[in-house]
């Protein structure tokens, strides 16, 4: 084929989904791959605590399979906030600060996430600006629509 070098190259199954996320959705099939190597993959049982509230972020996590259910406790009792499925993502905060985690996350079933560590983001940023560019304005997005939501008086801490 002469023109061979002009076409996408194929994606796994997992980047696929990955590129079906709304915080991947605008990266380009080769950015995808190199994003992809970046991510850890963790399998977790059903009712296990992914992290805990008050514990530190380090990294963002994407639901591959499974449900995840956001918790916070609130005057003593815990209150469901959310629950994820495959395609969304929480924890993001802990990509910008090392703030505590605002909330408790745990698997409903057993699911299987792809996990983004802090470090690996920020070294990101730097040896590719274009990818960091993109996933931070879909962060930005995505932490400002939660924001109207707030707003307007639907909790929603974490999560998409």
């Amino acid at each position: 084929m002469i023109f061979g070098f002009l076409k996408s190259p194929a994606l796994s199954p997992r980047q696929r989904r990955l590129q079906n996320t709304s915080l991947f959705r605008t990266l380009k099939p080769l950015e995808i791959k190199f994003v992809d190597g970046l991510m850890h993959e963790r399998r977790y049982l059903p009712d296990e605590i992914i992290f805990d509230e008050d514990e530190e972020g380090q990294a963002l996590y994407l639901v591959m399979s499974g449900r995840v259910r956001i918790t916070r406790t609130i005057q003593g009792n815990r209150h469901a906030l959310n629950e994820l499925e495959p395609g969304g993502f929480f924890g993001d905060l802990a990509l910008l600060d090392n703030s505590p985690r605002s909330a408790q996350a745990r698997a409903e079933g057993g699911c299987e996430l792809a996990v983004f560590f802090r470090d690996d983001f920020l070294a990101l940023m730097e040896t590719d600006a274009v990818i960091g560019y993109k996933i931070s304005l879909a962060l930005a997005r995505d932490i400002g629509q939660r924001l109207r939501f707030q707003l307007d008086g639907q909790v929603q801490l974490e999560g998409t």
